[in-house]
């Protein structure tokens, strides 16, 4: 599925990268004394170009909402799945309830059959009929208690599984989310895109949470980190809600992250700084106790639209307070 997510927009970028540098080229091949007829022709030739990348933008983004669609679909199939599950496992329990009841009655029944044996002086072969026809059901119903706890255990397994396949269709759906997220750069970003090469000013650096103390996570999966708190948005290449920074122009980009960690014995702490759903460098610390924080940093090279953002480990969880322990911040060193 990732293949099939992964060609279309190596087509869309190809598709893009192609139309820009054909205008560069052509701009810079023209003799001089045809500049006055090329210019005639130009902006036609630039505008069929404009609306073939919007085309294919637009083709990207139908492809992925229909995946998204789909794994839905499949999400809600595999929980309908699951409760049949459920109601079958309810069932089984209430079976073993009245096997339960009906061995307590049985033993009820055989030792009322001693009782009144001893009473009428019933003979010992007549006694000992009786004690095998007791124990002979006895054991009928330990089989059957047998049995129904073999089916217990595998409608746990069944469970189990359900719950692992729903966890890696929610870490899919949150890749989808987001190469759309890389997609979504506008027609009209584009054009500006196109219209000046100046150098962009870029620079941005936020921390988790917006206000007050405490811990993100842990979370089963890995999941995106939103920092809400923004000190610096140079650009307004970061989104506070998303918590992604896509890149507004092709170049050299540092990006630096610090995770704070609070002791404890089952939980570490630990973030990935992710490009494009690719992991990249890692934060990592895991102690039992107090308090310890890491941190890491990457010069990265991004094209137009690039997506860069931290994600939460599985498993982990991430502290922050008032004084700003764990952020993320990025800026543009250079275009390129």
């Amino acid at each position: 599925m990732e293949m099939t997510l992964c060609f279309p927009l190596l087509l869309l970028i190809c598709s893009l990268s192609t139309a820009q540098h054909q205008t560069e080229s052509d701009n810079e091949i023209i003799p001089h004394g045809k500049q006055a007829e090329s210019q005639g022709r130009g902006p036609t030739n630039v505008s069929d170009r404009q609306q073939t990348g919007t085309q294919d933008i637009h083709a990207v983004l139908r492809e992925m909402s229909a995946l998204l669609a789909e794994q839905r679909v499949e999400m809600r199939h595999l929980q309908r799945e699951n409760e049949a599950q459920a109601a079958k496992l309810r069932e089984l329990e209430m079976q073993k309830t009245e096997v339960d009841k009906l061995k307590q009655q049985l033993q009820a029944q055989a030792a009322e059959l001693i009782t009144v044996n001893t009473r009428s002086n019933a003979t010992e072969g007549q006694v000992e009929a009786l004690k095998r026809d007791g124990e002979a059901k006895l054991k009928e119903l330990e089989l059957q208690k047998t049995e129904v706890e073999r089916q217990k255990t595998e409608l746990e397994l069944q469970k189990t599984e359900l719950e692992r396949q729903k966890q890696e269709l929610q870490a899919q759906a949150a890749e989808l989310i987001t190469m759309k997220a890389r997609s979504n750069v506008t027609e009209h970003q584009v054009e500006a895109l196109m219209r000046d090469g100046e150098v962009k000013q870029v620079a941005f650096s936020a921390s988790l949470l917006a206000s007050g103390s405490g811990h993100v996570g842990p979370f089963n999966t890995q999941t995106p980190l939103v920092f809400r708190h923004v000190l610096t948005n140079i650009g307004n290449a970061y989104n506070p809600n998303t918590g992604f920074f896509i890149a507004p122009v092709r170049g050299a980009y540092h990006f630096e992250l610090y995770i704070g960690a609070g002791g404890h014995a089952s939980h570490a702490s630990g973030a990935h700084l992710v490009k494009n759903g690719g992991q990249t460098f890692m934060a990592y610390e895991h102690q039992p106790s107090g308090f310890g924080s890491s941190a890491n940093g990457a010069t990265l090279l991004l094209e137009v639209g690039d997506v860069v953002f931290l994600r939460q480990w599985g498993n982990t969880r991430i502290f922050d307070n008032e004084n700003h322990h764990s952020t993320f911040s990025g800026h543009l060193l250079f275009t390129m």
